[in-house]
């Protein structure tokens, strides 16, 4: 929208509640807040208080819209989002939701009834939602940096810059911002198991909280040789490019990132994920042979290294697993989605990418 539009007013809404609170101000962008409780069977008895709120958010929602002269109503599919959409069902502005995973949450199940305008980033979620047969897959909207990422020609780069020894095979452990304490457990696990050896590396992403602990035992186990540690990773493109196998959760940014890139991959879903929907985004790439899927409660040392050594030693079977990944429109779905955000407000996207979806006028 800003390349578009340079001088485009976009204001967010969310709650006090989540990182919004610091990231969008962070970003430069103005933040509105509601009173708004999570679409969460878990919250118990509150559930009973969702309507109320839902409501009376949405109120607070069209008071947003209306002050800030808004044209269009965009939901993301986080749980501000639902009071957002409907604030502007109330006020009379046209909105657009894009669903992000492969089965829809609650939130996007609820606002899908209230706008005829649905973007998606898999097809197979269109069965999930209300009106989702005329929905428009225009893919997830990944960083510019992986959308353009020549994986091949920037291999060489990327593994100078991660320390990999020469002709070693990489595998990225990358557990998510936070990290993922079963990944990091069959890390440290399969480090040790592998201590000896100058053929194979590990990048290990513990997010923050774990860093001091995971090194002290890799250290330990004397497996600092065929590992490195990392809190976080700050050039996934780098991390992409460098790896032969990645070992990681399947959110639908990761899914449509190893997707657009082409990495092999080993998903193990996270069990929690409201509707199981990690399970059902890693099927995307499964389904075709881009990636294996491990339950959670599977994952071990013993069974990753079953199941990733003998890909590690065919780079036959892993460059057919690259090329099984069907990049979609992952890498211009930024585009598709603004140029679909214009087209409801009268403007339209300069440049805007071939795509058959968007010859229709919103």
């Amino acid at each position: 929208m800003r390349r578009a539009v340079p001088d485009a007013t976009i204001t967010f809404v969310g709650t006090q509640r989540g990182l919004e609170t610091e990231l969008i101000p962070g970003a430069g962008y103005l933040l509105h807040t509601v009173d708004m409780i999570p679409f969460d069977p878990s919250i118990g008895a509150k559930r009973f208080l969702l309507p109320a709120a839902l409501l009376k958010s949405g109120a607070q929602c069209r008071t947003i819209l209306r002050e800030q002269g808004a044209q269009v109503a965009v939901g993301m599919g986080g749980y501000p989002s639902a009071p957002v959409i409907l604030g502007a069902r109330m006020a009379g502005l046209p909105s657009v939701i894009h669903e992000s995973n492969a089965v829809p949450g609650r939130a996007n199940q609820f606002a899908a009834r209230l706008t005829p305008h649905i973007a998606v980033a898999f097809d197979r979620s269109r069965a999930h939602l209300s009106g989702g047969q005329d929905a428009r897959t225009v893919g997830m909207p990944i960083a510019a940096s992986l959308a353009r990422l020549d994986r091949a020609g920037t291999r060489d780069e990327a593994r100078r810059a991660f320390g990999i020894p020469g002709g070693a095979r990489l595998v990225l452990f990358n557990g998510g911002s936070l990290g993922a304490r079963r990944l990091t457990e069959a890390a440290v696990g399969l480090a040790e198991c592998w201590r000896p050896r100058t053929d194979v590396h590990l990048l290990i992403k513990t997010g923050p909280a774990a860093l001091d602990d995971t090194r002290r035992r890799i250290a330990d186990a004397g497996a600092g040789g065929v590992a490195t540690v990392v809190p976080y990773l700050d050039r996934m493109d780098l991390a992409y490019a460098a790896a032969d196998l990645v070992v990681c959760r399947a959110g639908s940014a990761t899914v449509a990132e190893l997707a657009t890139v082409g990495v092999p991959a080993v998903l193990v879903p996270y069990p929690h994920a409201p509707g199981d929907h990690q399970t059902h985004n890693a099927r995307v790439l499964s389904d075709v042979g881009a990636a294996h899927l491990v339950p959670d409660g599977d994952v071990t040392a013993e069974l990753l290294a079953d199941l990733v050594e003998p890909l590690l030693a065919d780079p036959t079977r892993l460059a057919v697993m690259s090329r099984a990944a069907d990049p979609g429109t992952h890498a211009q779905a930024a585009d598709l989605l603004a140029a679909q955000v214009m087209r409801l407000s009268g403007l339209t996207f300069p440049s805007l990418p071939a795509h058959p979806d968007l010859e229709h006028t919103a």
